[in-house]
C-alpha cells in the first residue's frame, strides 16, 4: 500500500482492497483480511480500516458476517472482456468500458492474438464462470461456433462483424461502406499522388472487406493502386500514398522517408486505419480513418449493465491531418 500522493489513507485502503479483488487475489466469497490484520500490517488505525470496509459494503463489493469477518460479496458481477490483441485504441476501449461500469463489476481482460486454439480454450474454460461475456469474434464474416455455447443473453460480440439475423447482441465497426465513404472524402487529397499503396504484409488480420471497397473506390476515382506486402526503399517512393493498418508499419515507412529526405504530405502521403494519440503528434499529424473506440467501450458497458439487446454499428470517420 502506497501512502504517497494526494489520496487520503481511507481512500488508499479502499483502492488497495479493490485492486486485490479486481486482479484476482480474492475471488467471490473469499475471506478478506481482518480489520486487526490490515491495521497492524500497514500501521493504520482500526477506525480507518473499519470505514474502508464500510464504504465497500455500501458499494456492494464486500459482505460481513458477525464473528466471521469480511468477504468478497456474492453480488459482484464478473465480466470477461476477451479482445484480439493489444493496441493503443484497444486501451481506449478498455478504459471506457471499465469506467462506465458500476464499481461492483469485476472485469477480467484476456487476449487471443488471433490464435484459434487460445480463443477456443479460454472460452471453453470460462463458460459458466462469468455473468457477462464481451468477446471480439475471431471472424468478421460469421460467428465462431464456440460462441454458441454461451447464453445469448450474456454475450456481446465486439468490434468484428454484423450479424443482423442472429440472436446475439453486438457493438461493432463497419469495415466496408463507412471506410469507403471516408476514401471519398479524402479523394482530392489522394489525387495528388501517382499511386495509392494498400499496405497489407503477411500475417495481417484486417478484414478483406476493406480491400474490396478500397479497390472499388480507386476504380471509380480513376486512381492507380497496388497491394504492398513489403516496406523498403524499393517500395517507398516519391509521389505515392500509403494506406496502412499497423503502427509498426508507419515506423518502417518513416525510416525510408527520412533516409530519402522525403516530406510527408507532399512527397509521400500517409493514411492510417484506427487513430491513436501517436498519430496526433507524429510528422505534424497522420490522417486516419477511425472508429470511435471510446464510444464502443461505452456502448458495451451499457449492454453489460442493462442487458438490453443491442445491434449497433459504431461510426467510422476521416480525421484529416497533415500527412495527405
Amino acid at each position: 500500500m502506497d501512502f504517497s500522493g494526494a489520496h487520503t489513507k481511507l481512500q488508499r485502503v479502499i483502492n488497495t482492497i479493490l485492486n486485490a479483488i479486481n486482479f484476482g487475489a480474492y475471488e467471490i466469497g473469499d475471506e478478506l483480511p481482518s480489520i486487526n490484520k490490515l491495521s497492524f500490517q500497514f500501521g493504520l488505525s482500526r477506525d480507518t480500516v473499519f470505514k474502508a470496509y464500510g464504504e465497500l459494503k455500501k458499494r456492494g463489493l464486500v459482505e460481513s458476517t458477525p464473528a466471521k469477518g469480511y468477504r468478497v460479496a456474492q453480488t459482484t458481477t464478473r465480466v470477461l472482456l476477451f479482445l484480439d490483441s493489444y493496441s493503443p485504441f484497444k486501451d481506449e476501449l478498455y478504459n471506457s468500458f471499465v469506467s462506465n461500469l458500476p464499481s461492483s463489476y469485476k472485469v477480467d481482460l484476456a487476449f487471443h492474438h488471433y490464435n484459434y486454439a487460445v480463443f477456443e480454450s479460454v472460452l471453453l474454460d470460462s463458460v459458466g464462470k462469468y455473468h457477462m461475456y464481451v468477446v471480439m469474434n475471431f471472424n468478421n464474416e460469421k460467428i465462431s461456433d464456440i460462441l454458441y455455447k454461451i447464453d445469448a443473453n450474456k454475450l456481446l460480440i465486439l468490434d468484428w462483424g454484423q450479424y443482423k439475423d442472429e440472436k446475439y447482441s453486438y457493438v461493432c465497426q463497419d469495415f466496408g461502406e463507412q471506410p469507403y465513404n471516408c476514401f471519398i472524402q479524402a479523394r482530392d487529397m489522394l489525387r495528388k499522388y501517382r499511386k495509392i499503396c494498400y499496405v497489407y504484409p503477411e500475417g495481417s488480420f484486417h478484414p478483406v472487406t476493406t480491400l474490396e471497397y478500397f479497390k472499388r473506390f480507386c476504380s471509380e476515382a480513376g486512381l492507380l493502386w497496388e497491394l504492398t506486402e513489403t516496406i523498403d526503399d524499393k517500395t517507398v517512393l516519391p509521389r505515392q500514398a500509403y494506406f496502412f493498418f499497423r503502427q509498426k508499419d508507419i515506423v518502417s515507412i518513416l525510416k525510408v522517408v527520412r533516409a530519402k529526405k522525403l516530406r510527408t504530405g507532399t512527397d509521400i502521403g500517409l493514411l492510417a486505419y484506427n487513430d491513436s494519440p501517436l498519430y496526433e503528434v507524429l510528422e505534424n499529424g497522420i490522417t486516419t480513418i477511425s472508429t470511435d473506440f471510446r464510444l464502443m467501450g461505452t456502448r458495451a458497458a451499457q449492454y453489460v449493465e442493462n442487458k438490453e439487446k443491442v445491434q449497433a454499428i459504431i461510426p467510422t470517420r476521416l480525421i484529416v491531418r497533415n500527412s495527405l
